[in-house]
């Protein structure tokens, strides 16, 4: 028959051969992709936590007291652990936390009794009491975070992320 076309076998491997590669790369594609652009897509979230400091009781009157606690991040299979500290000031009932992280550039800071003052090891910067800049090269005083306390427990609410 004239026009006609038969497909050999050859042709016809090629054709299934073709699909099945091409079904294959799209399955593995489009996970891909979406790992790849996700976190993109997400935009940008911190996520709270409410974290106990204990009885009120703990924290002497006007002394700074550094307070450390760990949040366990888990993305997938992987398993994250961060290590956070801060600093409680009581002053009566009421706290003031401070995180003991510089400004300049993430160094831990330590509270120094006889200076008065948190020091930066990294830079020589140091933060009043109250976590305002004394010298260095900060850009700006040290994070307050939100506390409050609740029938004498101390609850601190940290939100993971970076500050803006």
């Amino acid at each position: 028959m004239p026009g006609s076309h038969e497909v050999t076998r050859r042709d016809f491997v090629k054709v299934v051969a073709g699909f099945l590669g091409a079904l294959i790369g799209g399955v593995i594609a489009v996970p891909a992709v979406g790992y790849v652009l996700g976190p993109s897509l997400q935009g940008k979230s911190s996520k709270q936590h409410e974290i106990e400091a204990g009885p009120l009781e703990n924290y002497p009157e006007g002394v700074p007291v550094l307070f450390s606690f760990n949040i366990t991040k888990v993305n997938g299979w992987e398993r994250t652990v961060n290590s956070h500290g801060v600093f409680i000031i009581r002053s009566g009932s009421e706290v003031k936390v401070l995180s003991n992280v510089c400004t300049h550039l993430s160094c831990r800071v330590k509270w120094r009794e006889d200076l008065n003052e948190y020091i930066c090891p990294c830079h020589d910067a140091s933060f009043s009491k109250e976590g305002g800049i004394v010298k260095g090269p900060q850009p700006r005083p040290l994070d307050e975070l939100q506390s409050e306390v609740r029938d004498g427990i101390v609850f601190i609410h940290f939100a993971e992320g970076k500050k803006e």
